[in-house]
């Protein structure tokens, strides 16, 4: 008889798990459409909706890009929950940290907390990119949505097409136009940086 105890399974997976099932099946595909719209094979796609496995930042980034949602709708909507937790994170007031669900990328350790609830104007989330990590976007992922980057601590590297720009704490860059976009810690220490967006009716 097996003595081995299988982790947990973070509930934060399952609820993107949930999110993403619900965006394809709104739209009335099947896997092999989604994988086509997205570039992410249908396995793959079957495995973040069983739970069975955490969707990386890139594929994520590729799942919202066929979904035409920014890639912040794939975690915040999944962060506000069932039941109570989706009553503390709408509810206006205080919100202590702990309360804040914070997802981690299981490819690059890069950490994502959500900081505004679901029904506030703006998405604001807290970034906090290891060193030596580089998470890259399609441009498709920043359609419909305007956004700035706030760096916070740390050196940012970041790649806005064809654009490189070297962002120090205090930095600042407002995205323009959809661009293949690149985050990238080339230092030795953490970077922190804030996400800044709103929905726009323009791609």
């Amino acid at each position: 008889m097996s003595n081995i105890v299988e982790p947990p399974v973070d509930p934060l997976v399952l609820r993107i798990a949930a999110r993403v099932r619900t965006e394809r099946e709104r739209r009335r595909w099947t896997l092999a459409q989604l994988a086509d719209a997205s570039g992410v094979s249908q396995a793959m796609i079957s495995r973040i909706e069983r739970g069975e496995s955490s969707p990386t930042a890139v594929v994520l980034g590729k799942l919202s890009a066929a979904f035409r949602i920014g890639v912040a709708s794939l975690i915040t909507d999944a962060e506000g929950g069932q039941g109570a937790q989706e009553s503390v994170a709408d509810t206006p007031g205080v919100r202590r940290g702990a309360e804040a669900a914070e997802w981690r990328d299981p490819g690059t350790g890069y950490r994502r907390r959500q900081i505004t609830g679901p029904r506030f104007p703006a998405e604001i989330a807290e970034i906090r990119l290891p060193a030596g990590a580089r998470v890259p976007y399609p441009a498709a992922a920043f359609a419909f949505v305007r956004q700035l980057v706030w760096v916070l601590d740390g050196r940012l590297t970041f790649h806005d097409g064809d654009a490189v720009h070297e962002l120090d704490a205090g930095d600042t860059i407002e995205l323009g136009a959809p661009a293949e976009r690149v985050f990238a810690n080339t230092t030795d220490a953490e970077c922190r940086y804030a996400v800044v967006l709103t929905r726009d009716t323009r791609p």
